[in-house]
């Protein structure tokens, strides 16, 4: 049981629909979750099953139609636009599929761009001493064409990593990446829970990536269905061939 201090993010009783009447898809449906602070969790699900938008809703991305998200022990439902947007910028982090890299700045411009965009000038110690943390210290002038996809992705979470985030959110991070890339990264943000002890939400689709989680949260049709700790890729998988198989009958 993870109680409210220990838990670094809470979704309680969420619910989260797009669209009205016949044709409005139900993402969320009463989700009710607690995150604990230092671990790695991955959410999985067939495709559709709220994966992302429970991402989104925990990091104040979208705003639930009910139920409560409290971050850090902040209530986000009663932020305004403008102080949601500072509590992003100030606690969390955000790793994308997609690097979003930005290509005329090197790996040192692109890793202090969040403080840039915040008011804050980077201080350079600061940026070369995340690079090191992510195994690229002697790659800061880099651009990124000159950095192959798994070095991009590094810098991404560089970047993610250079305002020390509470929570740090990963949607698809290695979808773009080669196996060896992939390996990679996934070391990288299993090192930072058990040396850094970042609290880590990973979205995936891949058994083996969710393997290098604490812990697997399963959505099905917008609801927790599944919790499993200390997981192998071959129970995530079995699991998740289940839940494909019962979307399909």
């Amino acid at each position: 049981m993870i109680t409210g201090e220990d838990a670094v993010l809470r979704l309680e009783q969420v619910h989260r629909s797009y669209g009205t009447g016949p044709e409005a898809v139900h993402a969320l449906q009463g989700v009710d979750v607690a995150f604990a602070r230092g671990t790695f969790t991955a959410v999985m699900g067939p495709s559709g099953s709220g994966k992302s938008t429970l991402l989104q809703c925990g990091a104040g991305l979208d705003r639930p139609d009910r139920g409560r998200v409290v971050l850090d022990g902040t209530e986000l439902g009663g932020l305004t636009e403008t102080r949601l947007t500072v509590l992003r910028r100030e606690r969390l982090g955000f790793v994308f599929q997609a690097f979003n890299l930005v290509g005329s700045l090197t790996a040192e411009q692109n890793v202090g761009l969040p403080l840039r965009l915040a008011g804050r000038r980077p201080d350079r110690d600061e940026v070369r001493r995340a690079l090191t943390q992510v195994g690229l210290g002697g790659r800061a002038g880099h651009l990124p064409s000159q950095l192959s996809g798994g070095q991009q992705q590094r810098v991404a979470v560089a970047r993610a990593l250079i305002a020390r985030p509470r929570v740090l959110f990963a949607d698809e991070p290695t979808g773009a990446l080669d196996s060896s890339s992939s390996r990679d990264v996934l070391a990288l943000l299993r090192s930072l829970v058990d040396q850094e002890g970042q609290s880590t939400v990973m979205v995936t689709h891949d058994p083996v990536a969710a393997a290098h989680a604490d812990r697997v949260l399963f959505l099905a049709d917008g609801r927790l269905v599944g919790d499993l700790a200390a997981p192998t890729a071959q129970q995530v998988a079995e699991l998740m061939t289940g839940l494909e198989a019962e979307r399909a009958a």
